[in-house]
């Protein structure tokens, strides 16, 4: 039986002048010749991708679509009617967002994401922009600090809206988003927290202090391509922090005192330094720096 939007492995049953014929013939699907390998011949099983032509006539192809049934994915809009848009598929037919499907207004260029879908009732493969309706809601299988797979959707002001593991949908909040991000682009991310209404929290970076690591080492090498000394510290203004280093001045006082602790840098009233690996370390009556100073306040 043809699977319609997806890859099917079929037999070839015959050949004519103008393509191949796979599977029986009451279930037979058309492989153009122009789509056929080299000593392609009866009897030979073939992995293709069916779909349906401009006359609702299951065709087969080796050419590799974008996406198939089921896939969230990043389309460009090649095309716009009244009635919804042609997006770019890597066919020779493109893939139908039709106007009802569609979230926002797009124009020719834009970039959207959308799933796959296929219409049981014409077997037309088309595309909807309504991701929060096509997701899963079982959210069993997720858990708090699970690093996941995430595809970025929708930029809001409230935040960055998420496709998580091609299955769900979070949000990265703006206030916790210290990098800029664009439709379509894919990246790395970790579960915050599961709201007991469904809705999923993310963000770029572990929670807690298991993110320090990948933070620290983003200092470190800041540093050294600054010549080893940065005019910000622990009492710098949270923008610039965030524009330096693109992490909130909570995670950089975090990771700093880290840094500090093992005597990789200094901490003084102009800024971090990267130590000499040669100098000795300081000893007792040292003065303190202001990061020791603000350490035994806490600590009363």
């Amino acid at each position: 039986m043809l699977v319609i939007g997806s890859y099917n492995e079929l037999v070839v049953e015959r050949k004519v002048d103008f393509g191949f014929y796979l599977n029986p013939k009451e279930d037979e699907v058309l492989l153009p010749i122009k789509y056929a390998p080299e000593g392609l011949a009866p009897g030979d099983t073939i992995r293709v991708f069916v779909y349906t032509d401009s006359e609702d006539r299951p065709v087969a192809t080796t050419l590799p679509p974008l996406a198939v049934v089921g896939d969230f994915v990043c389309l460009e809009v090649k095309d716009v009617q009244p009635f919804g848009a042609f997006l770019e598929w890597g066919l020779e037919k493109d893939l139908f967002l039709p106007k009802s499907e569609m979230q926002d207004q797009v124009k020719p260029g834009d970039k959207v994401v959308v799933k796959a879908c296929l219409d049981k009732s014409t077997n037309r493969v088309y595309a909807t922009a309504k991701i929060t309706l096509h997701t899963d809601k079982d959210l069993e299988e997720l858990s708090q600090g699970e690093m996941v797979d995430l595809l970025i959707y929708g930029i809001t002001t409230l935040g960055t809206k998420a496709i998580i593991n091609d299955r769900y949908t979070g949000i990265l909040y703006q206030n916790e988003t210290f990098r800029d991000l664009a439709v379509g682009e894919k990246t790395v991310g970790y579960i915050q927290r599961i709201k007991e209404d469904g809705k999923i929290d993310l963000l770029l970076k572990k929670p807690g202090y298991d993110s320090v690591s990948d933070s620290a080492t983003g200092i470190l090498e800041r540093l050294e391509k600054e010549g080893g000394f940065i005019p910000i510290n622990d009492k710098s203004a949270p923008d610039a922090i965030k524009e330096r280093f693109s992490m909130s001045k909570k995670e950089f006082k975090r990771t700093i005192g880290g840094l500090y602790k093992k005597r990789l840098i200094r901490i003084t009233d102009t800024g971090i330094t990267l130590t000499d690996p040669s100098e000795e370390a300081p000893q007792a009556d040292h003065a303190p720096s202001p990061w020791d100073a603000a350490m035994k306040k806490h600590a009363k």
